[in-house]
């Protein structure tokens, strides 16, 4: 059963396909007009065919077998002759409509034809069209990398003119010479602005071309002989406009900082020289030198003369000193008059030449003075001498910087050469004044003087007269020590017994080195020195021991006391008018004075109550040492100075 059933399958399997295949026949010539009939394709049914095998035929009936229109026609019992007929029936049913379809629709399948052709044709053009566009395409491509290579080409030339052209710009720019500069550096004044103004100008075309030409560019001969004869004429008016301000300083009554003012405007009249025209510069740098050396030095000169003329007319002189006996020079410690007598040891008003507003007050004015009768102290005299000296010089060396264009070494050098007359005079003037100079504290605030000035240079930033300050100092040290090593030995040498008559008051040679040493500590607080602060050291142990040896002239211990506390008080007073409380004099003279004044007490109390006092110290110093139970045993002594203390 199950082999008629796949027998009847496959009947009708073959039915249809060779219905399909003729139907395929009669299309043939109304669909695609070849007229060629294809072979039957029978697929895996095709048993000519060099696949089949026939082990596959067992598959190929059990999977018909599983067809569901097989399982139905089996299980109804269909017929199979008959149902095949009724397929062929059917087949033929279907090709005869199909036949007569395909003659209903021939004409539209031959104008679907016709029009499947044109689209052939039109798509066939459309190819061709995107074929030439796309070669169009590639074309426009290389075209378009081509402009691309061509434009940066062109930018590159283009970059490369406007540099050239830049740079020829720059050379042409400062090779020509306008008209403008030519006028101007042949008719306008040195002093109006367009002078100035062209006169840069021409140096930096001067400059220019010397840079130029040594590149070896030929165009530099073109502009020489313009630029060479305008630089003449330029540097002539310079010459004779710089030279008459230098001239204009020796005019006599000339205040020359007004000229000097003046040429800082036109300082770039020098660098012009200076960079074009070298021996110019020199002569006007060399003229200059040699002008204002001469000012100074005439004026410090003169000024100098006529400030000495003004000093206090009674000095000190070599006699003048602690230990000389006071019959010799009468009048040391009475009151002079301040119109005609200087001060020797006492400080008095003289500190404030060395207060902030008297060290930069107004110099003095000596013919002012004269017919004012006033007179000075040489300290006074000293301070306003080099303020005058600080101030020019410090406004010389700020000038010469600024007009000449130098700096460090080079600024030094020319300073000196302008001012090194005026320095070198003023040091021999001191030189000379200090060999006869015995008063210590003038020379010690011409010392403190320097100090603050050298200080003021420094904030100024001049450092020019660091040389000459120097100097100075080493002109006021050595005097200022061998004067007080003078007074040292004086004292020290000082034989009591010549000093006439003595008494239990305070001895003028301690009031001396009272006032002395407080305006020696008084001034030396303020800029403190080691070396000073020695030899007040040396005096003070050499006063201490001639208060001792003049005590000892006295014949009671009494009187020796007195004295010596009378003496001790009188220098700590005035000390301690003017030294602070905590200095080595201070401290020195508070202890001598207490101790002193301790044994005076106790010499006081020595005849009425010697024994007890003497009791007490002994036992103070038992019960120091922790042996206080020995003052057991004094019971009887104790009584019996009770007794007298009574009694007294």
């Amino acid at each position: 059963m199950a082999a008629v059933a796949t027998m009847a399958a496959a009947a009708r399997e073959l039915v249809l396909r060779a219905g399909a295949s003729d139907m395929e026949e009669e299309e043939g010539p109304l669909g695609s007009g070849t007229g060629l009939q294809e072979p039957l394709q029978l697929g895996e049914l095709d048993i000519t065919s060099d696949e089949f095998i026939l082990d596959e035929v067992d598959v190929h009936i059990q999977a018909n077998l599983e067809d569901e229109l097989v399982k139905e026609a089996l299980k109804t019992g269909v017929d199979l002759r008959h149902y095949s007929k009724q397929v062929e029936l059917e087949l033929q049913q279907l090709r005869e409509k199909s036949e007569r379809f395909y003659i209903q629709e021939s004409e539209n399948i031959a104008s679907l034809h016709n029009q499947i052709t044109a689209c052939d044709a039109v798509l066939e053009r459309m190819e061709q069209m995107l074929g030439a566009f796309q070669s169009d395409l590639s074309s426009i491509s290389s075209e378009i990398r081509t402009l691309q290579e061509q434009s940066g080409a062109m930018n590159i030339r283009l970059r490369n003119r406007q540099a050239v052209r830049g740079k020829l710009g720059e050379l042409v720019d400062g090779l020509v010479v306008p008209s403008a500069l030519v006028t101007a550096i042949l008719e306008a004044p040195v002093t109006e602005p367009r002078f100035l103004e062209q006169l840069q100008e021409l140096d930096a075309k001067a400059a220019a071309v010397r840079e130029q030409e040594a590149r070896g560019t030929a165009a530099c001969a073109d502009v020489r002989g313009v630029l060479d004869r305008l630089r003449v004429k330029a540097v002539t008016k310079i010459r004779e406009f710089i030279l008459q301000k230098i001239y204009s300083f020796r005019k006599p009554m000339t205040n020359y900082q007004i000229p000097q003012t003046a040429l800082l405007k036109y300082r770039f009249f020098y660098q012009f020289l200076l960079g074009n025209e070298r021996a110019t510069a020199k002569e006007i740098r060399d003229e200059y030198v040699e002008t204002l050396s001469k000012i100074y030095l005439s004026y410090y000169r003169s000024y100098l003369g006529r400030l000495m003329k003004v000093q206090y007319e009674e000095v000190a002189e070599k006699d003048d000193l602690m230990g000389v006996e006071d019959t010799a020079k009468k009048g040391f410690f009475s009151k002079p008059s301040l119109r005609s007598r200087n001060t020797i040891f006492t400080l008095g008003t003289r500190g404030s030449v060395i207060s902030p507003t008297e060290l930069e007050a107004p110099i003095l004015v000596p013919h002012t003075a004269q017919r004012g009768e006033q007179r000075y102290p040489y300290e006074a005299l000293f301070r306003s001498q080099h303020y005058a000296l600080l101030d020019n010089s410090c406004r010389e060396y700020l000038f010469i910087c600024e007009f000449f264009a130098v700096s460090g070494p080079a600024a030094h050098d020319l300073f000196h050469a302008v001012m090194g007359r005026t320095l070198s005079m003023t040091l021999k003037h001191l030189e000379s004044y200090l060999a006869d100079c015995y008063d210590a504290i003038a020379v010690f605030l011409c010392i403190h003087i320097v100090l603050r000035f050298r200080n003021i240079a420094a904030k100024r930033d001049v450092p020019a007269l660091d040389r000459y300050w120097e100097q100075v100092l080493a002109f006021l040290w050595p005097r200022f020590e061998l004067i007080l090593e003078m007074n040292v030995q004086s004292v020290r040498s000082t034989d009591p017994q010549r000093l006439g008559g003595l008494d239990t008051r305070p001895h003028y040679i301690t009031r001396r080195y009272a006032e002395f040493s407080s305006a020696l500590v008084s001034i030396n607080q303020t800029i403190p020195n080691e070396r000073t602060m020695q030899l007040l050291g040396q005096l003070q142990v050499e006063v201490e021991n001639f208060v001792l040896r003049v005590a000892a002239e006295f014949s009671s211990r009494k009187e020796q006391l007195v004295f010596l506390i009378n003496n001790y008080d009188m220098m700590l007073g005035v000390l301690m008018e003017r030294a602070a409380d905590d200095s080595k004099e201070v401290e020195s003279f508070q202890q001598l004075l207490n101790a002193r004044t301790q044994e005076f007490i106790e010499e006081l109390l020595s005849p009425p109550f010697g024994g007890l006092v003497a009791f007490v110290k002994e036992a103070e110093a038992l019960i120091e040492r922790g042996q206080a139970e020995r003052l057991r045993g004094e019971e009887a002594r104790v009584t019996q100075l009770i007794r007298g203390f009574g009694s007294s």
